[in-house]
Formats: C-alpha cells, sequence, structure tokens
C-alpha cells in the first residue's frame, strides 16, 4: 500500500481555491483529485507558485512527495529522471519514471570502439506497440586506475556524445580528474563507500551532482552512509546494495526488495532514493561464452526491474539480449488505470483504389500494431477504420459494449471514407461477426457488412481470395 493516504479535501484545503482553470482542470477540487492520484503535477496550478501562497506551496509538496525521491541526472532535454516511486506494486497506482538503462564504456577500450558503442547506443531504436524504446545512458569506467586515461577517455566521450554519464570509479583522484571535465553536466558520481564517503561528499556539494552510494551485502552500512551523507548535506542520493550473480543473486533480489518495502511501507527517509543494479556483472564473474555472459545479463536485468532496480549498468549491446529487458520494462511502466490506445479514425494502408476493402478494429493499442503489422507484412493496400473502444480489445469491447453498431456506424460517418471507396463494405472482425447486421440496420442499409478473418494473419489471404468476389457480388 502507499505509504500515505490522502483526502482530495485535504489537499483542497491548501490550495487557492480560485477555480482559475490554469491547470486545464474545471475547478480546484478537480485538481485535488487529480493530485491525490499522481495524476498531475502541483507546479500545474500557478496561482500557488506566488509568494502568498508559499507556505500552502511547502505543506502540499511536503504531503504529496513520493516516498522515493526522484532524482535527476545529466542536464538539458536528455536528462533522466529516476526513481519518484510512490507505491511497491504498480496496480497500487503506477509507476513512473521508467528504469533508467546505461552502457558501459570503459578506458580501456580503443577510441573506435568507443565511437563504436556510442553510434550504438544513441540509434538503438525499437518501435513498441507505438513506442520508440530507446537506452538512456553511459556509464564510463576506469579500469585502467589511470587518473590520465580516464580524463582521456571522459574527454572523447563529452566531445562525441550529449547523453547523460555516469563516471565509475572508487578512486577519488580517478573520480575527480573525470568531474573536472563534465562535472557541468551534472553526471552521476559513482560510488560513496565507507571508504572514500568524505571525499566523495565533497565532490557531490561542489559539483551539485547526484551521488551513487555503494555498500555491498550490507544495508546496515548502506543506511548509515546514507544519513552521514543526508546529514552533510548531499541530498540526491542513489542507493546500490550490490548485484551478484550465480549464488548471491537471491540475496541481491531481497536487499533491493527490502529496501524499497522500508522506503515506502515504513517511511524510512534514509532509505528513500532510487536504487541501482549492475547487471553488467554477469560479464565479470562469469565463465564461458561471451553470448551466455548476455543471457545471464539480460537475465539479471529483467529479475531487478521486477525488484524496483530504478538504474541499470549493462555492458551488451545486442539487440536480442537488451529487448526482453526494455519490453519489459515498457509493459510494467505504464498506467494500469488507463489502457493503451491509440487514436480512432481511419487510417490509410499502401495504395488504396476506389474498390479497395475497408477493414474495421479497435483502438486497443496492441490490436492495432497487430493488425497494422498484418497488413503492412502482407502488402495489403487497404482502409482501415479504428473505432474507440477505450483501448478494449475486439472480443472484450463488443461483450462489455464499448464498441455498439451505433458508434460504429458514427466513426463510419465521420471518416468519409464512403468519398474514397466506390462500394460500401465494411470488414469486421470476426470476434466481432454478431454485431454485423445491428451495423447494417445503424448505417440505415447504406453499407453491407462482411465477416473478415478472426486473426489479422489471415487477412492478405482473404484478400487475395475473397475480396474481389465480394465486390463483384454486391455490384
Amino acid at each position: 500500500m502507499p505509504a500515505k493516504v490522502i483526502s482530495p479535501i485535504e489537499v483542497y484545503k491548501y490550495l487557492p481555491k480560485t477555480n482559475c482553470k490554469e491547470c486545464g482542470e474545471p475547478n480546484c477540487m478537480a485538481f485535488a483529485v487529480k493530485l491525490v492520484n499522481r495524476e498531475i503535477e502541483l507546479n500545474k496550478c500557478t496561482p500557488l507558485l506566488k509568494e502568498e501562497y508559499k507556505e500552502a506551496y511547502r505543506k502540499l509538496w511536503e504531503m504529496l512527495k513520493p516516498p522515493v525521491k526522484e532524482v535527476e541526472i545529466g542536464v538539458g532535454d536528455k536528462r533522466v529522471k529516476i526513481g519518484g516511486k510512490y507505491v511497491i506494486h504498480r496496480h497500487e497506482l503506477t509507476y513512473n519514471n521508467p528504469t533508467a538503462i546505461a552502457i558501459d564504456i570503459s578506458d580501456d577500450m580503443s577510441e573506435e570502439e568507443i565511437l563504436r558503442r556510442i553510434k550504438k547506443v544513441q540509434e538503438f531504436r525499437f518501435t513498441y506497440i507505438g513506442t520508440t524504446l530507446k537506452l538512456d545512458m553511459l556509464a564510463l569506467r576506469s579500469v585502467s586506475n589511470d587518473k590520465a586515461r580516464f580524463k582521456e577517455m571522459v574527454t572523447f566521450v563529452a566531445n562525441n556524445t550529449d547523453l547523460p554519464l555516469i563516471l565509475c570509479s572508487f578512486n577519488p583522484t580517478i573520480m575527480e580528474a573525470g568531474l573536472r571535465v563534465v562535472g557541468d553536466r551534472k553526471p552521476l558520481i559513482y560510488a560513496a563507500t565507507k571508504e572514500n564517503w568524505r571525499e566523495f561528499l565533497e565532490f557531490a556539494s561542489i559539483y551539485k551532482c547526484p551521488l551513487a552510494v555503494f555498500a555491498p551485502n550490507d544495508l546496515k552500512m548502506l543506511g548509515s552512509l546514507t544519513k552521514t551523507l543526508i546529514e552533510n548535506g548531499v541530498s540526491d542520493l542513489v542507493l546500490d546494495p550490490g548485484t551478484v550473480p550465480k549464488g548471491g543473486l537471491a540475496n541481491t533480489l531481497n536487499a533491493f526488495t527490502m529496501l524499497r518495502w522500508r522506503a515506502i511501507n515504513e517511511g524510512d527517509e534514509a532509505l528513500g532514493f532510487p536504487l541501482m543494479g549492475t547487471p553488467i556483472t554477469a560479464w565479470m564473474v562469469m565463465d564461458g561464452d561471451p553470448s551466455l555472459k548476455a543471457w545471464w545479463e539480460a537475465c539479471i536485468a529483467n529479475m531487478l526491474i521486477l525488484r524496483f532496480a530504478d538504474l541499470l549498468i549493462m555492458h551488451s549491446l545486442d539487440g536480442w539480449s537488451l529487448l526482453p529487458t526494455m519490453i519489459l520494462r515498457q509493459n510494467i511502466y505504464n498506467d494500469p488505470r488507463k489502457p493503451v490506445s491509440v487514436t480512432p479514425g481511419l487510417r490509410v494502408f499502401g495504395n488504396p483504389d476506389e474498390y479497395s476493402p475497408v477493414f474495421m478494429t479497435t483502438n486497443f493499442a496492441l490490436t492495432f500494431y497487430t493488425v497494422k503489422s498484418d497488413i503492412e507484412a502482407g502488402k495489403v493496400d487497404c482502409y482501415l477504420l479504428v473505432v474507440n473502444s477505450e483501448g478494449i480489445a475486439v472480443e472484450c469491447a463488443v461483450a462489455g459494449r464499448k464498441i455498439t453498431p451505433e458508434s460504429i456506424a458514427e466513426e463510419l460517418l465521420k471518416s468519409e471514407v464512403d468519398k474514397k471507396v466506390k462500394h460500401r463494405i465494411l470488414v469486421i472482425p470476426g470476434k466481432a461477426a454478431r454485431l454485423a447486421g445491428a451495423i447494417e440496420d445503424a448505417t440505415k442499409l447504406t453499407w453491407k457488412v462482411v465477416v473478415g478473418p478472426m486473426d489479422s494473419s489471415e487477412i492478405p489471404k482473404f484478400v487475395a481470395n475473397e475480396w474481389k468476389r465480394i465486390v463483384q457480388s454486391a455490384q
């Protein structure tokens, strides 16, 4: 459960109560309800930003702030936000700030290899249910333990990309060399330990950068370091309890779970910070073929995402190992209160003419992109009428009356597809077959409805074998 259950009335007490609508809501009470549901940001209330409401703003912020602090890494449009979590389980509210994925670059790599990895990270794109999946950051590691070499590598990377950075070294001298180059880009400093925390605290204070705290297999030490850093004025922290593959994996997952539980359910503010994992350790401790290491890295990354990791450092750039992690992330980091949907309306595929078929589907995103993919794969020239089902799939939308003959007829009329084709034939999905007659009635018999395939993968075959006959019989 969320750490705090807040009433909209309680929030409303501190709002200006002007009902000015500048936030986009019809009144202040509607704004309060959205604030409680974490569907809108407090800063959207512009009157609240005035000096006279300063104290009310502070009280609201204290009331509404997430148990897990939001931390920013980087600057400008590409900065990454991690943390900011309100709940343990996604279905309790929703998760925001998807787990950031950083790919490593080490200072023992050649410039050609570094450029190749930067290019692959920047160009990595995969479209999944209408969303472009991409990588987020670079983690620059010192493995040479050479200050000059690390500085040279950081400079080279900084000159070739504006992606957010993580500087990785436990050696204060080396870390300072890197910060002198990119300190103004607000990189994540990785990491403060029980041996170096004084120097790293100073770096975080001078450069105003977020700081990772590392205490493997020792949550007591992690909490102690965090409290000390907070007391000394460093508040943008990221916690790394250690990632140990093989026999240590169970302890790793338990540590992540306990940290998030104590932050949200027990209100332990010293542990209320984003969590980071390092699946890259699979490459350091596992034996065998590189593909086996990449496989283990992907497995660990997926488990850590399910155990609340807000940031991961990985090594593999192979699509087969990255995509399962990125798709899992996408599936978790969406709002369960809002079905994933696309905008209703008419879509055009290929180069349809006046005798091309008009298909129908719903605006559930997964359904739409599946149908779209099947049509494009079959190179079918056609029109596709996407009807608003409130983001519900065809079979459920029919059963739940999320689409009705009347709503389909209305969308058909609104699309003006009748101006693009000479026939008046609408092909509906096989799973909506029982609506066929009623749709014809709703169009006042101006359209004939044909029941198409049960599965959209059969659309190319349906068009090749059936469509010409259907059109001719209708003439």
